[in-house]
């Protein structure tokens, strides 16, 4: 007589078999990063130097860009203790016959690119009112332009070899458009739309894109942040919530997510709860999103009319008591770590 449920233990043995198998195949076409060459754009500080430092403890050499040269050798002495190969080279990304230098001397150096990160990144913050043409120019710039200037850049190589990895990093803001951020989030919502497209295009080729979705990071960022409007008002608001820990991601686990994400070859990372949950929301109720998002747009400060609410400032001369506060502690400890104590010029 045949006993009964003999067939269960065999079937859980093939699924166990089955899934380590599985496990095994994934490992085996992860990336494995030790001396591979990383470009990061935007690398002097804040995530991009979060981010190089995450590839530098996992073997590769490096290559940042940035525009402000003293910030981008604090970073190369930083990531130097840490026992990384570093290379700093000054680079506006927003300058097509500059990231053509960029891309022609790292080749000259390295021989190769394997994985360009494009991170550079501007953001003013203010109402409509006191947002000009030309802050929406330099948005898209610097985030578009600038991300299209480099990969089409580097494709050429990468196509060649037939392999290589894009990393964009877009936001949240270019998935649902964030009040008081309309140049920023135009900008995110072109490179994620060219970000998306490209790995479309270019899977064929072997070459991985990568479009992460980041919410709030602790990147230090908010102190070179730029504002117009009611300044200390508006810095105040961003400050508190691009810091405090239930609204926002640490710099280092970002980076560590992101990192991991290109190794596996994902196509798309969002990063945080509340990213996720906005993006879910806004692809299912995209009507009643922007419904929501323009009740929040009413409570926030309208500008008054005078011409010094039209300058734009950095958050470092736009701080108050409660943005200095210990509420903000997180986000100034990410400041210092992330090299934003310099002078107020995006990465």
């Amino acid at each position: 007589m045949k006993r009964k449920g003999g067939w269960l233990p065999l079937a859980a043995a093939g699924l166990g078999l089955f899934i380590a198998a599985r496990q095994y195949v994934r490992r085996r076409k992860e990336l494995e990063l030790t001396g591979k060459v990383v470009l990061i754009t935007g690398g002097s500080r804040g995530l991009g130097l979060a981010l190089a430092e995450e590839f530098a403890r996992r073997g590769c050499r490096l290559i940042l860009c940035a525009r402000n040269e003293a910030e981008l050798e604090q970073a190369r002495e930083k990531l130097a203790k840490l026992g990384a190969e570093v290379v700093v080279l000054p680079c506006d990304v927003s300058r097509r016959e500059q990231v053509q230098d960029l891309v022609r001397q790292a080749l000259e150096l390295f021989g190769r690119i394997d994985v360009l990160v494009n991170n550079a990144g501007i953001i003013t913050v203010g109402p409509l009112q006191v947002q000009t043409i030309a802050d929406f120019e330099e948005a898209l710039s610097i985030m578009f332009w600038g991300t299209v200037y480099t990969t089409m850049e580097v494709l050429p190589a990468m196509q060649e070899r037939q392999s290589g990895h894009i990393v964009n990093i877009t936001s949240i803001g270019g998935k649902a458009s964030v009040p008081h951020l309309l140049p920023y989030s135009s900008a995110k919502f072109a490179q994620l739309g060219f970000s998306e497209g490209l790995q479309a295009e270019v899977a064929r080729d072997g070459i991985h894109v990568l479009t992460v979705v980041p919410g709030l990071m602790r990147t230090g960022s908010h102190v070179n942040a730029l504002f117009k409007g009611k300044h200390k008002v508006e810095y105040t608001m961003f400050s508190l919530l691009d810091t405090l820990p239930f609204t926002s991601i640490s710099a280092r686990r970002a980076a560590y997510l992101i990192v991991r994400a290109t190794c596996k070859g994902q196509t798309e990372l969002i990063i945080s709860w509340q990213a996720l949950l906005l993006a879910a929301f806004h692809g299912l109720f995209p009507g009643l999103t922007v419904g929501i998002l323009g009740k929040v747009a009413a409570l926030l400060p309208r500008t008054s009319g005078s011409s010094d609410e039209e300058e734009r400032k950095p958050g470092k001369e736009s701080s108050s008591a409660l943005s200095s506060s210990f509420l903000t502690t997180l986000g100034q400890q990410a400041a210092r770590e992330y090299n934003q104590q310099g002078t107020a010029v995006s990465g």
